[in-house]
């Protein structure tokens, strides 16, 4: 199978070389599974094809169809992580929420419900994976996931707009604003990643560093002009270098971590209102 984790995810596949063999299979795995709904939603073809093709992916996931290899992957993970169905089911949901004719996320309160399904469940994942046990961190997991997904959204304006979705406004103000709000969400994960076992504990502080990097090159654009003009903003491969050698500080941080204490309760209790954060972690 095609390692769509080397394919399409840079900033991941950089980060996952500090990963053991084993490990990473399992993270492939469930990247693999994710993007495959991604592609689902993505496609270019007519929205009710989109959603007859989603629909079916999801019936194979539910019963189990395991002649589908993506899916038998991601149920041994399920299975041998103990990572709860509701999760999945969530990421369903989000993944559903993009196929419509016309997407436009309205509130903040929606932005972050629609942020926690299609990748705060990845976060939440991840970290079953890494063997976290820690309740308090797998909020910091969510977050995390959050975090990097705010990033997308401010990184990805006019992409989307091409797709006819609206996950926030099309100006440079709300673009700041969501960098912004992204760095609440990747402060909150930080003391979180001292839950994970050392042998992996890197490669997510480099991920972390790495994607944080993209709403800081995106702030230097300074308004919608350059913006605009700036394409798709990633991380050029000397600076994912400079930020894999800061994440060696980060490391070191973490080794004086002695409590966790999650501390984005306020946004944790919109997310409350529509999801059951207790049943999911």
């Amino acid at each position: 199978m095609t390692n769509l984790l080397e394919k399409h995810a840079k900033s991941f596949y950089w980060a996952s070389f500090f990963l053991s063999k084993k490990t990473f299979n399992k993270c492939s795995s469930l990247y693999n599974f994710c993007r495959t709904l991604d592609d689902l939603a993505d496609d270019e073809s007519r929205l009710d094809l989109k959603r007859k093709k989603f629909l079916k992916f999801k019936e194979d996931f539910v019963k189990k169809n395991f002649d589908n290899l993506i899916i038998r992957e991601m149920w041994y993970l399920i299975e041998s992580e103990n990572i709860s169905k509701k999760v999945v089911i969530d990421l369903f949901d989000g993944v559903e929420t993009d196929l419509q004719e016309k997407v436009k996320i309205n509130s903040k309160k929606d932005l972050l419900i629609y942020s926690y399904r299609v990748a705060g469940t990845v976060g939440l994942m991840m970290s079953k994976i890494l063997k976290v046990s820690n309740k308090e961190a797998f909020k910091g997991a969510i977050d995390l996931g959050i975090a990097m997904q705010l990033t997308n959204i401010a990184r990805d304006v006019n992409e989307d707009k091409n797709r006819e979705r609206q996950y926030i406004k099309s100006d440079f103000s709300s673009i700041k604003e969501t960098i912004k709000d992204s760095e609440i969400f990747y402060k909150e994960s930080f003391n979180s990643i001292s839950s994970i076992p050392m042998r992996s504990r890197f490669s997510v502080l480099v991920a972390r560093r790495v994607y944080r990097k993209i709403g800081d090159y995106i702030l230097k654009q300074k308004n919608i002009e350059n913006y605009n003009k700036a394409g798709k903003i990633y991380v050029s491969v000397f600076g994912k270098i400079i930020e894999t050698l800061l994440s060696i500080s980060d490391f070191i941080k973490l080794l004086f971590v002695r409590e966790i204490n999650h501390g984005n309760r306020v946004n944790h209790n919109v997310l409350e209102e529509e999801i059951n954060l207790n049943e999911r972690v």
